[in-house]
């Protein structure tokens, strides 16, 4: 049913915003402030950024609820948050009439002069642009940080608008937001890698690698992982290209140099600074830190601000932070570990670096992942896997009967198990592998709940 108390006429042409949340009201005050007729549909009846619309626009008429066919195909155009499907029927219904479909990444590419940097991937994006703000910050660059970002850093692309204007846009980008750019002409582009993630979105691997592939559309320079090839355009391009990866580099490459015993990064043969300088640990992370090397020399920063920036990166919160030693034993936050190439990437980095063993906390909602990648590297670093959430049984069934399996009511449970199972040496590590709605907020929330619960042990 559409909420009857914010519903008009569906009748009159206008543009359509579809879905109320951070993005939403975005685009909203983007419209807004340039005088475009405009409503907002959300299929929730009390979408997140509800309040604050009425409170800056109280004239602007709502649709909450069932969406109403009528009212997308009297639309003049779309503008679609990342979180609702093209595959909406509505949404395909529109289009097949003629209704352009847009949203609000598309929608700043085509407003902004100056470059764009744009970062995406199935696990290390975050990080990469992390680690690239510092060099940025190192080099003295006037930048906007804006996209798919978490915590204090998260700023829809439009919103960068009202802001002053910058030399440089940095921008990480999700798939999702992905799926309606038609042309973001980035300076620099990169697709890090690709692993299962958001399968009750896509129908395969290739439809979500397809929408990550949108990244390159109208590209000035290219950045590719040599050791992904989902990482590779799926066209050919006649633009340069900068490669990094674990191998010796190459001409334009960033790798890795053995010598003496030692590992250094490398650009070409000149070396920019030793693994142990790292901060950050595990072999993901050195990618990430090629990766971010890699995008700022594309954009001529110096190898001096570069590696400058990247000795002082310690990591984010949540991706592999360490909360406390109770007893001998290590804990460590990886909530931001969504999806299971990024559980594996910080199993087998911390398994790298203790003495003993991984008793892994994970579970919640597995978004159709297939789990069964995560039996090798749990046979190898692994102790036991305590399970929690929605999809914890679905994730047992995937495992070797020879994994250990416990399940727990909570997070506080899974815990206080985990500390009764392990020894010193070992290490306990959150690393879900699944999305957090099921129980918890968001992966922010899901990690509080298990800094609190590790700081309760005695």
């Amino acid at each position: 049913m559409v909420d009857s108390e914010v519903a008009h006429s569906a009748t009159q042409s206008a543009s359509l915003i579809v879905g109320l949340g951070s993005t939403g009201l975005s685009c909203a005050k983007y419209f807004a402030a340039r005088g475009r007729a405009f409503k907002v549909v959300d299929s929730r009846l009390d979408p997140p950024s509800l309040a604050e619309l009425k409170r800056l626009m109280p004239e602007i008429e709502c649709e909450l609820g069932e969406f109403s066919l009528q009212t997308f195909l009297t639309a003049t155009e779309l503008l679609v948050s990342p979180g609702v499907s093209l595959k909406t029927p509505e949404i395909v219904a529109a289009q097949n009439t003629g209704v352009a479909v847009s949203g609000d990444i598309d929608i700043f590419s085509k407003v902004v002069t100056a470059p764009i940097v744009a970062v995406t991937g199935s696990n290390g994006k975050s990080t990469v642009v992390a680690m690239l703000t510092e060099i940025l910050r190192e080099a003295g660059k006037n930048f906007g940080l804006g996209g798919n970002l978490d915590g204090v850093n998260f700023k829809p692309v439009l919103d960068l608008l009202t802001e002053d204007s910058r030399d440089l846009y940095l921008l990480e980008v999700s798939s999702f937001q992905l799926e309606t750019v038609e042309n973001l002409g980035a300076e620099v582009a990169v697709l890090l890698n690709l692993s299962e993630d958001h399968m009750d979105r896509y129908e395969n691997l290739t439809e979500y690698h397809e929408a990550k592939q949108r990244i390159f559309n109208g590209c000035k320079q290219i950045v590719v992982n040599r050791d992904e090839h989902h990482s590779y355009p799926s066209r050919k391009m006649n633009v340069p290209v900068w490669e990094f990866g674990f191998s010796r580099p190459g001409v334009n490459g960033l790798g890795v140099l053995e010598e003496d015993g030692d590992q250094y990064l490398a650009y070409q043969f000149e070396k920019i600074v030793s693994v142990n300088e790292l901060k950050v640990f595990g072999q993901h992370n050195i990618s990430n830190v090629l990766a971010a090397s890699a995008i700022a020399m594309a954009l001529g920063i110096d190898l001096k601000q570069i590696r400058a920036a990247i000795t002082e990166f310690s990591g984010l919160p949540h991706r592999c932070q360490w909360v406390r030693n109770v007893s001998g034993i290590e804990f460590y936050n990886d909530s931001k570990g969504t999806n299971v190439g990024a559980t594996m990437a910080a199993v087998e980095g911390l398994g790298q670096r203790i003495s003993g063993h991984i008793v892994l906390i994970a579970g919640g909602v597995g978004k159709g992942a297939n789990f069964k990648p995560l039996v090798p590297v749990i046979n190898r670093w692994g102790k036991e896997v305590i399970l929690i959430g929605r999809d914890a049984v679905e994730m047992a069934a995937s495992f070797d009967a020879d994994i250990r399996t416990y399940f727990a009511i909570d997070m506080e449970d899974a815990v206080a198990v985990a500390l009764d199972h392990a020894e010193p040496g070992d290490a306990v590590l959150l690393s879900p592998a699944c999305a957090s709605f099921d129980m918890f907020d968001n992966f922010q929330h899901r990690g509080q709940a298990f800094i609190q619960s590790v700081e309760g042990l005695q």
